[in-house]
């Protein structure tokens, strides 16, 4: 295939950004998105110019670095996959291919197409875990009993891989997807139950802190999300902040 790539271009978080044009010839149907940019990339350091910068680590839809705006969706025009995903067989010959990075306050542009995410790390860190105790007086977790739908909605919710496409989606770059999915992993098990109260009000303030909007209630979140992560997530963080503030 001949493509038509029109790719952001932008030196660093304070510089000013461009769309710059690169034909592309010779591309594969069964060539990943990202093997595309590597083709993209290896003519360029050979005409002597700077590749394009994009976040990648695994390859595998695991890590969820490889965030990427592809024609304006998140991950691009496939659903529940992630960009390195994405294979190059759901554009045509003769396509243009617009690429952006993830477009959010909190997420700002560290070059090209990479954009800082550590504001999800931070949110996590507010409460995103389970303090456990090391004194040797431990439980074994195995010994207690869960209820097998409450087990596969936490599961459910830790497959979230953090990639911010439910911010891209959103009108209002919202992290409540996100941010309600890493609550609920641990609400729905009794292990998570010592430090709910604490747990999602410290989440929901630090969300507010690094600048998110609120919910667009549009559910393009959900949509977009590589993983399927479901708004019934947001739905159970809203009470259990709820509960929380009313206890005082």
């Amino acid at each position: 295939m001949k493509l038509t790539l029109k790719i952001w271009r932008q030196e660093n978080a304070n510089a000013k950004g461009k769309m710059v044009t690169y034909p592309i010839d010779g591309v594969e149907g069964d060539m990943s998105f990202l093997e595309m940019l590597d083709v993209l990339n290896e003519e360029l350091i050979n005409k002597g110019e700077e590749p394009v910068e994009f976040d990648h680590d695994c390859r595998e839809g695991i890590c969820g670095a490889c965030s990427l705006q592809i024609n304006g969706e998140p991950h691009g025009p496939d659903k529940l996959v992630t960009t390195c995903q994405l294979h190059m067989r759901s554009f045509k010959d003769g396509d243009t291919i617009v690429i952006e990075p993830f477009r959010a306050k909190a997420f700002p542009v560290v070059k090209d197409l990479i954009v800082d995410r550590g504001a999800f790390d931070r949110i996590q860190q507010a409460g995103g875990y389970v303090s456990v105790n090391t004194s040797g007086n431990t439980i074994d977790a195995n010994s207690i009993p869960v209820n097998k739908h409450d087990a596969d909605d936490s599961f459910a919710a830790a497959t979230c891989i953090g990639c911010g496409a439910c911010v891209a989606a959103c009108k209002n770059a919202s992290a409540m997807l996100f941010t309600s999915a890493k609550v609920s992993q641990y609400a729905l098990l009794p292990q998570g139950q010592v430090e709910a109260t604490e747990r999602v009000q410290n989440m929901v303030r630090q969300m507010d802190l690094e600048g998110f909007g609120n919910c667009s209630n549009t559910g393009a979140c959900e949509i977009e999300c590589p993983k399927g992560i479901s708004l019934e997530n947001i739905a159970r963080m809203n009470r259990e902040y709820m509960s929380a503030t009313s206890k005082g």
